[in-house]
C-alpha cells in the first residue's frame, strides 16, 4: 500500500495502548478497536464495549515476522513463503499458539491468529506499543466500519478513533488456518484460494459455510459464528420479479445490482438523514456526505476520491456530482427540473466492478439505515466465481443464512 497518510503524531494513541487503553485505527481492510495483545484486562474491555461472545477468538496484529514469532509455536516454511508473499496485506494466518499467548485472546483454544496490516497507521503504532489484539471497530454483529465516523457512530466518545480516510479492500482479511493439513480458509477475503495454492504449489481447502455454527465449539477465526455484519434494515436476495420488473414510485427498499443489465433507478422518499446537515446539499433524503467513488446508478464509471458517509444511492460518472440523478439535459433548466435533479435514488448499479462492491458493502448497509430504508434487496449472483467468493460469505452472514 501506497504511504498517502499525513505524518500525524501516534505518541498519545501508543501511550494510551501500554496504559491499557483500547484505540480504533484503520487498516487496508476496515478499522481495528486495539488493546495490547499482553493486557487482559485490556482485551477485556474490547469484548465488553463492542458486546463480543467470549468465544469469538481475536486478531493479534504484528509488525515483523519476528513479533508474530513471539505469539506462533513453530513458524514452518510454508508459512514464511505466505508471508513474504502476503505480508504486510490482507491474509490472517492460524498457527498453534505459545503458551504466553492470553486464552481471552484466543478464546481458550489452542490456535492464534495473526497478521501484519499493510497501512502505515497501524504499523507505526505496533512499532510504537508491541501487538495488538484487534477485532473490527463496530458494535458486536453490525456492519464492519470502513470510515471513522462508521466507528464514531457505533461508540461515541467511549473509543479515541485514528482518523485514516476511507479503507483500501472494506472486507476482513482472508483467514488461513495454517494448524493442520489440509490448509484451510476459514473466511474468505482478498487474497483467494487460488492465489494461495499458487504460492504454496498444494491444494488449499475452503471451509464449509457456517462450520462451527451451533457445535458448542469454540471458532478457529473470527466471522465463522454468529450472525455478522447486519444493518438494522432487513438484507435479502432480490426475487425474479423484481429482477425482471424492478418497482417504480417510491421506495423504502435499497437495491444494489452487479450485473451489466440495466434496471430503472428508482426515487427515494424525501426524509432527512442523521448526517444531513453535514452533506451540504438540500436535506432531500440521502443527506450524507457525497462520495463520488461510488458506482453510479445512471453513470459508466465510478469515480475515485470522497470521504466520509456514502450519499444516498446512486452517484453519476461526473466528479463533482453530489450523489444525485440527472433529470434534463437542458443546462438552463430550472424550477421543477432541478428539483428532480436532487432526487437520491435507491438503485446502485456496480457494473461487475466486484472489488468497488466489496469496498462499498458495509458503508452502503450503514447509510440504508440512516437513510430509513428497510430492507436491502441484493441481486444474486448467478454463478460462483472466486472474485465473489467473500462478497457472498458478508451477504449471507448479513442475511443470517
Amino acid at each position: 500500500m501506497i504511504d498517502t497518510t499525513p505524518a500525524i503524531s501516534l505518541s498519545h494513541y501508543a501511550e494510551l495502548l501500554r496504559k491499557g487503553g483500547v484505540v480504533a485505527f484503520p487498516t487496508e481492510t476496515v478499522y481495528g478497536l486495539g488493546a495490547d495483545a499482553w493486557n487482559a484486562d485490556a482485551i477485556a474491555r474490547i469484548f465488553a464495549l463492542k458486546g463480543r461472545p467470549p468465544d469469538n477468538p481475536l486478531i493479534v496484529h504484528v509488525g515483523s515476522v519476528e513479533m508474530a514469532e513471539t505469539l506462533a509455536a513453530g513458524i514452518t516454511e510454508d508459512a514464511r513463503l505466505l508471508m513474504e508473499h502476503f505480508w504486510p496485506g490482507p491474509l490472517t494466518l492460524i498457527f498453534p499458539k505459545r503458551p504466553e499467548v492470553l486464552d481471552i485472546v484466543t478464546a481458550g483454544i489452542a490456535t492464534v491468529a495473526v497478521r501484519m496490516p499493510d497501512h502505515p497507521i497501524p504499523l507505526r503504532l505496533i512499532g510504537e506499543s508491541g501487538p495488538l489484539a484487534a477485532p473490527s471497530a463496530n458494535t458486536s454483529g453490525r456492519p464492519s466500519p470502513t470510515r471513522a465516523e462508521h466507528v464514531r457512530h457505533d461508540f461515541g466518545d467511549e473509543v479515541p478513533v485514528i482518523e485514516g480516510g476511507s479503507c483500501q479492500y472494506g472486507l476482513e482479511s482472508t483467514v488461513l488456518d495454517l494448524s493442520q493439513h489440509p490448509y484451510t480458509v476459514l473466511r474468505p477475503g482478498h487474497v483467494t484460494q487460488s492465489d494461495l495454492e499458487r504460492v504454496l504449489k498444494q491444494p488449499v481447502r475452503m471451509a464449509q459455510h457456517r462450520s462451527d455454527d451451533d457445535t458448542g465449539v469454540a471458532p478457529r477465526s473470527p466471522g465463522m459464528k454468529y450472525t455478522h455484519y447486519a444493518p438494522d434494515a432487513r438484507v435479502r436476495w432480490m426475487t425474479p420479479d423484481e429482477l425482471d420488473d424492478p418497482p417504480t414510485g417510491k421506495s423504502k427498499t435499497l437495491y444494489l445490482l452487479h450485473t451489466l443489465r440495466e434496471h430503472q433507478a428508482v426515487p427515494t422518499q424525501d426524509t432527512d438523514s442523521a448526517y444531513a446537515g453535514d452533506s451540504g446539499g438540500t436535506g432531500d433524503s440521502g443527506g450524507l456526505e457525497a462520495d463520488s467513488r461510488d458506482s453510479g446508478s445512471t453513470g459508466d464509471a465510478r469515480v475515485p476520491g470522497g470521504s466520509g458517509f456514502s450519499d444516498g444511492p446512486g452517484v453519476s460518472d461526473d466528479p463533482g456530482d453530489s450523489g444525485f440523478s440527472d433529470s434534463t439535459d437542458d443546462p438552463g433548466d430550472s424550477g421543477d427540473a432541478k428539483k428532480r435533479a436532487r432526487q437520491p435514488l435507491s438503485v446502485v448499479h456496480y457494473r461487475e466492478d466486484y472489488i468497488e462492491m466489496a469496498r462499498d458493502l458495509y458503508d452502503r448497509f450503514r447509510m440504508a439505515d440512516l437513510n430509513g430504508y428497510e430492507e436491502i434487496a441484493i441481486e444474486p449472483f448467478p454463478a460462483w466465481h472466486e472474485m465473489t467468493e467473500a462478497l457472498l460469505n458478508r451477504i449471507r452472514k448479513a442475511i443470517g443464512d
